[in-house]
């Protein structure tokens, strides 16, 4: 279980995975989450210092990490859907540049690139790996790597979450200084955050159904076509419906594969979906939501009317 982080209460530390391939670790740098408590642990500790802010290094400040992040792609540009209970795992893929004196491999150097929502130095969200990335070298000043992004609706997501998200990139070299240490050196510390390196759409996960009924109907009588459109409450962990939205009644014959678009009907105040038609052929009706930019596009399966 994950607890959700805002961006101010930890004096904009990110959640740091090691850029390592599996093996020793130094010590202090064992396991994956373990390190991002750490990293924040430490953080704090540093009462009113703002460590991976970067500077040219001092006693209060690590000096600018020479390392710069490009290609920046979040679950390959299409939106993360997320439902109300299960973990959900999209990839991040990026490539970084770096002085040929930074030790990328380095036991204690960590590196990410995360999401987050809100003004990145006031309260906000934000969204990482559960494991560190893996990246490649491509020559001794450059690498592509793969990540992860990993959503736990329950722990981290609020309904005012849904919309768009912005990537950033973090690293930090700790060059042997010990990061449970509560007054650490860091001038001997290098470090370096990207903003703006793109942007995630977060949706909440949707659902729709249809029920036509009567079955079987006489051809030429009324067919009543009920439904419901519902989506992820991140706030309740439950599905409500999703009112006062557009969503189009289909029919398709059964000898065709091509469904076509009867009328358009509206959710009411609870979600609910309901409209009439007339009986013309054995087929079967759905109901077809477009989506929105918070709220996935989504079709409900075929309900199959037999005509008489």
């Amino acid at each position: 279980m994950r607890i959700r982080v805002t961006v101010a209460a930890v004096f904009g530390a990110l959640a740091l995975p090691i850029l390592t391939v599996p093996g020793a670790h130094a010590a202090g740098f064992a396991d994956h989450r373990a390190d991002i408590t750490k990293v924040r642990e430490t953080v704090r500790a540093t009462s009113g210092k703002t460590p991976f802010t970067g500077s040219t290094g001092s006693d209060d400040e690590p000096y600018n990490l020479d390392l710069s992040f490009s290609n920046v792609k979040v679950n390959s540009g299409k939106p993360i859907v997320v439902g109300t209970t299960n973990r959900v795992s999209v990839p991040v893929t990026y490539s970084v540049k770096h002085a040929a004196s930074v030790d990328v491999t380095a036991d204690d150097f960590l590196l990410d690139v995360e999401i987050y929502r809100g003004p990145y130095d006031e309260s906000g969200n934000v969204l990482f790996s559960d494991d560190a990335p893996s990246c490649t070298a491509s020559s001794s000043t450059a690498a592509t790597c793969k990540g992860t992004i990993d959503v736990y609706p329950q722990d981290e997501l609020r309904n005012e979450d849904a919309g768009t998200w912005t990537a950033i990139g973090v690293a930090i070299a700790w060059n042997g200084v010990n990061p449970e240490d509560l007054d650490p050196d860091w001038s001997k510390v290098g470090s370096v955050y990207q903003d703006g390196l793109g942007t995630a759409e977060l949706q909440r996960y949707s659902r729709l159904t249809v029920n036509a009924s009567p079955e079987p109907v006489t051809k030429g009588k009324t067919v009543t076509v009920t439904g419901l459109l519902s989506r992820a409450n991140w706030d309740t962990g439950t599905y409500t419906g999703y009112t006062a939205q557009s969503v189009q009644l289909q029919f398709r014959k059964k000898t065709s594969d091509t469904y076509t678009t009867l009328k358009t009907v509206k959710s009411d105040s609870t979600g609910n979906l309901k409209t009439t038609t007339t009986a013309t052929a054995d087929g079967y009706f759905r109901y077809s939501f477009a989506g929105t930019s918070t709220t996935p596009a989504v079709k409900a399966a075929g309900d199959y009317v037999d005509v008489k």
